[in-house]
Order: C-alpha cells, then sequence, then structure tokens
C-alpha cells in the first residue's frame, strides 16, 4: 500500500500533501491529559500499552497522516548509563551531569533490544493498532542536542558549558559525540527492525551553535549517522528525516546531511527554502505553531500561505516548524489539518 507520506518523503506525486505534527501525541489533547493524569511522563514513555495508545489518539481524533512514536529522545542517554529525572513543571533533568572526560568513560553503548526493550515493543503494538493507516514515525535526538541535555543536567538558556567543552576539551567533547552518536545509530535501525517506516533526527539546539563550529564538530556526525541507518526493509524503502532547528542561515550545507527529508522552521520561509534544495531533497514544515492559537479563518489563510510558498511541485510534508503547544486548542489543529487536505489537493 503506498502512503503519500511516503511518497512525499520520497518526492514523488501525491494525490494531495500530507500533513502530520510534531508533538502531535500531547497535552493539547485532553484524551492525552487524561492518561497523563494517571501515570508519570515515564511511565508513559516506558510502559508500550500505554505509549501504543497515546501514538494513536491523534490518527483517531485528526486524521494526520503519519503517526509519531510516543517517547522522548532522553530514553536513550538514560540507557547509556546516565540517571534521568522529569520533576513536576520543571522538565527533564540529569542530576549528575556529564561533564569530565571520565564521565565520558563511563558511558556507554546499549544493545536497544536489552536496554529499551518497551520502546520497540511499542513500535510493534502501534503498528498492529495502526493497521496499515498511515506509516509510523520512530525518533531520536541528534548527538549535540541529547549531548546539551546530558553536559548541562537539563535544559539550558546558554549552553555554557556544552559550548565550553567543545571550545576547550575538543577531544572531550568529541568522544562524547561519537559514543552518542554510535548508539543513536543502533537505536534507530533497531527502530527500523521494530517496524518504523521512517526516522526522524531532531537537532533541537542545533542553532544555538556558531556555524563553524556546528559543521566542524557536529554535522560530521549527523552524516555519520544517515549514512549508517538502514535504508530498505523487505523491500520497502525507509525514509529519513533530518530537522535541525534554527538552521536557516546554514541550510545550503545542512542539505548534505543524507537524509531524504528536511525539516524547516518557521524562520526560513518555505519557497526559499525549496529554491536552496533543489530537487535534491524532500521539505518538510513549516507552520509557525503560535497560529494554532488564531481563530480558524487565519489558520486556514496561513496553511494556504504556506502551501503557495511552497508550490505544486512534489517533495512537501505539511507540519509545524516545531511542536505543538499544549495551549492549542484541538478544533484548532483540526481546522489547519482539514485546510492541508483541501488547498494541497494535487492533480
Amino acid at each position: 500500500m503506498a502512503h503519500r507520506f511516503l511518497q512525499a518523503c520520497f518526492r514523488q506525486p501525491v494525490d494531495r500533501v500530507p500533513v502530520w505534527m510534531m508533538r502531535q501525541a500531547g497535552r493539547y489533547l485532553p484524551e492525552y491529559r487524561a492518561v497523563r493524569a494517571q501515570h508519570t511522563f515515564l511511565e508513559m514513555c516506558k510502559k508500550p500499552e500505554i505509549a501504543t495508545e497515546v501514538t494513536l489518539q491523534p490518527i483517531d481524533i485528526l486524521g494526520v497522516d503519519a503517526a509519531i512514536l510516543f517517547s522522548d529522545i532522553l530514553i536513550l542517554p538514560e540507557a547509556m548509563g546516565i540517571e534521568l529525572r522529569f520533576r513536576p513543571d520543571h522538565g527533564p533533568e540529569f542530576p549528575t551531569p556529564v561533564r569530565t572526560a571520565a564521565d565520558v568513560e563511563r558511558l556507554h553503548v546499549p544493545d536497544p533490544r536489552k536496554d529499551v526493550p518497551f520502546v520497540l515493543e511499542a513500535i510493534r503494538r502501534i503498528q498492529d493498532g495502526l493497521r496499515g493507516r498511515v506509516p509510523l514515525i520512530g525518533f531520536a535526538g541528534a548527538p549535540f542536542t541529547v549531548a546539551s541535555y546530558m553536559v548541562e543536567g537539563g535544559g539550558s538558556k546558554d549552553y555554557r558549558n556544552i559550548k565550553t567543552m567543545a571550545l576547550a576539551e575538543p577531544e572531550t567533547f568529541d568522544r562524547l559525540m561519537t559514543k552518542v552518536t554510535d548508539a543513536t545509530i543502533a537505536y534507530l535501525n533497531a527502530q527500523i527492525e521494530a517496524g518504523a517506516q521512517a526516522v526522524q533526527l531532531f537537532d533541537t539546539w542545533a542553532g544555538a551553535l556558531p556555524e563553524w563550529l556546528y559543521l566542524e564538530r557536529v554535522f560530521p556526525h549527523v552524516q555519520r549517522i544517515f549514512a549508517a541507518l538502514t535504508r530498505e526493509r523487505n523491500g520497502e524503502r525507509i525514509a529519513t528525516i533530518y530537522f535541525a532547528k534554527g538552521a536557516g542561515q546554514w541550510f545550503s550545507k545542512v542539505v548534505g546531511a543524507g537524509a531524504d527529508v528536511l525539516g524547516v522552521d518557521w524562520t526560513l520561509d518555505l519557497g526559499h527554502a525549496r529554491t536552496i534544495v533543489g530537487e535534491r531533497v524532500a521539505l518538510q514544515g513549516n507552520l509557525d505553531p503560535a497560529t494554532l492559537l488564531a481563530p480558524p479563518e487565519v489558520i486556514r489563510r496561513e496553511v494556504r500561505r504556506v502551501l503557495d510558498s511552497y508550490g505544486d511541485a512534489p517533495g512537501h510534508i505539511f507540519n509545524l516548524g516545531h511542536g505543538i503547544t499544549p495551549e492549542v486548542p484541538p478544533a484548532h489543529a483540526k481546522a489547519m489539518i482539514e485546510a492541508v487536505h483541501e488547498f494541497g489537493t494535487r492533480g
């Protein structure tokens, strides 16, 4: 069965532009909040039956064209041997951050089948629940983004510790990036083996770096991941997506990541991005998430603006320029998806 999402990833003609949303299984949905009220966030990630339930919710409620595994990018560093906590209203926290060469050496590259079997079981259960209706996207955090959390001990406004390590201790930084990269390759390939039909690499903090530092010390690790990913399973091509938020000023370089699709945040005009990439990759994006707080008629207008900016050529997956926020009314998300279905019809 040909899925329009996968066809668009490979720049093939589609009947209409496919649409899904980053964080589409999330707190904006009352159904999600009902589940969340009964479990901690990590329980939801680690219990396959719960991860399956919340992954499927937006498929049934909103009618999106792809499902994305419910999990978190920090499941992997926890499996590498660093304690992870999620504090209420505070976010993720690593109580013992990775700051020295000795800290890096204590990390190990996990075996996904032994160390995160719940993720792989969730993928199998989700596929059973999807029954072929839409493809399933697996994901991981990109090495710099994951390492940032590990070194900073959680979220950060200035990334001072990870940047200092990259500049003052380049060997330690590269060793950390290498370990995270090795772990990410194994993790994503295990997701593909379990049944993911596409995988996305989230580089949320890429734009925090100067261009030279990103290109010299970070980007080669990203390229190594995409070069090592399984691209075919049982005769089916596996789609790969790279989303480097804030990398618009060096978007022409990001084309060389090796992914089939590049995510575009809302700060870069999609038509300009298409001019930059030509016919080399598909593009995913890029409605500003804040748009979904506006009235439905405004949402429809802005959806049309994004679609018009890209044009009628194949290779567009409609998405937000980052994740949907908890304050968005579900009806507004539905209005966006319906507008894409209406205005994005092709042929």
